[in-house]
């Protein structure tokens, strides 16, 4: 997908999940690409995708509806790949990783070092994270050797915000969303040490949590704690420093 396309596909997920796309809502493809200065094409493209996910649904006249997405619906998602991803990790620790496997790993693990190791984070930074974690998790699937898991998170992926590419970002506090992501990158790098040392039970266990901790991210870093010190505060291309 284009780098607009990713925009409006971040954009809209935000925008449901926040509320802001009430559900039951009809939104059509004009007056989103007006409202996201883009062409219509990202937009029909992200509304597909969106259907796919289980965030909209094709109205009967032309356009699409908002879907009415529980919590728990989200939750349940998350937790079958948690489950799923979990299972592929184990598999690929005891089966062992072989050499351009664990070359591609450490090249994204090096990629997201050196995205977060400047302390702060922009939008540009996040699209590229969200390719190299689409990248990592994918070759965990690989290494696993078991075609049947892919199968099931394909299945799984038509749920609401289950797939891994499903990435809601605040722009509003990027501060925020720096330590969601420098934390999920921390995780990426115990996940590699238990692939690289087969421990397949610690491998799943990490990867489990990997993917339920965005259940919690408001819960781990809520508003009483967005203003660390030090860090560069980027609020829609616009920086402020933080005392």
């Amino acid at each position: 997908m284009s780098k607009p396309g990713q925009r409006v596909l971040i954009a809209l997920r935000k925008m449901i999940a926040s509320g802001e796309l009430a559900a039951g809502e009809r939104i059509a493809e004009i007056p989103t690409a007006e409202l996201l200065e883009v062409s219509r094409t990202p937009v029909r493209i992200a509304f597909r995708t969106l259907e796919q996910e289980g965030l909209l649904a094709k109205s009967t006249g032309r356009g699409y509806t908002v879907r009415a997405v529980s919590p728990v619906e989200i939750a349940g998602a998350v937790e079958v790949r948690g489950v799923l991803e979990g299972l592929a990790a184990r598999q690929a620790a005891e089966r062992g990783i072989d050499a351009e496997v664990r070359q591609a790993l450490r090249e994204c693990l090096d990629q997201g070092d050196r995205l977060f190791e400047k302390g702060y984070v922009v939008e540009e930074d996040l699209e590229g994270y969200h390719e190299l974690n689409m990248r990592f998790h994918q070759l965990i699937l690989t290494a696993s050797g078991n075609p049947a898991i892919t199968d099931a998170l394909s299945r799984n992926d038509h749920l609401p915000f289950a797939s891994v590419s499903s990435l809601a970002v605040d722009l509003h506090d990027m501060a925020r969303e720096y330590r969601r992501f420098n934390f999920a990158h921390m995780q990426h790098h115990a996940v590699f040490d238990a692939l690289v040392n087969g421990q397949g039970a610690r491998a799943e266990a990490i990867m489990r949590e990997h993917a339920n901790a965005t259940l919690r991210y408001a819960e781990v870093f809520g508003p009483a704690k967005t203003a660390s010190e030090g860090l560069k505060v980027i609020h829609k291309g616009q920086t402020e420093d933080r005392e």
